[in-house]
């Protein structure tokens, strides 16, 4: 690939900067993502919440203590890894993203992959699974199966939203992490 990789902090300064959608005057902050600039593991989810537009910052209410204990799961710390989502600004009492919202908001996402170029993009339910693999299935099909996107490895898991309130997708999720986690050990034993 030619083109050089944005450093974050430009690419954060083009997100506050952005007016591509009506998303724009309902949100209190940018949500750009956090984590490491080298991640081996980009997680990706849908949009902000009301806690995340709040603070400004990726899964920080009940669904993402539980995302923090799923990557202890797959031995991973929250500092390890980045967190972002396919929106950067909340969508209104939290709906699902729209076409025109997904597509004015993809640039940046597809940016921030780049620059951080993770071996591994795992996908927290349908919106950035549909997005990240471009298909029409849905994560239910999708989950816990190793899928390539280009030059990526993604791994398709539910949201952790959806499993708070759902034992099944609870236990199906964190067998999925326990997946992720022998998958990472196993490159890193194997040295790939």
């Amino acid at each position: 690939m030619s083109k050089i990789p944005i450093p974050l902090d430009e690419i954060r300064q083009s997100v506050s900067q952005c007016r591509s959608c009506p998303l724009v005057d309902g949100r209190t902050n940018v949500v750009f993502g956090e984590g490491s600039p080298n991640a081996r593991v980009l997680i990706v989810g849908e949009a902000p919440g009301k806690n995340e537009d709040l603070q400004g910052r990726p899964f920080v209410g009940a669904a993402g203590k539980y995302l923090d204990e799923l990557l202890g799961v797959a031995g991973l710390r929250r500092e390890e890894v980045f967190i972002a989502n396919v929106l950067k600004c909340r969508p209104p009492g939290n709906r699902d993203p729209r076409p025109e919202e997904i597509e004015a908001c993809a640039p940046f996402l597809r940016e921030q992959t780049r620059t951080i170029n993770p071996e591994y993009i795992v996908t927290l339910g349908n919106f950035s699974t549909k997005f990240i693999l471009k298909t029409d299935r849905g994560i239910t099909g999708l989950h816990g199966q190793l899928h390539m996107a280009g030059r990526f490895k993604v791994f398709p898991v539910f949201h952790p939203a959806a499993a708070l309130y759902d034992s099944k997708k609870r236990e199906a999720l964190e067998n999925d992490f326990v997946t992720l986690g022998q998958l990472l050990k196993s490159e890193t034993i194997n040295g790939n």
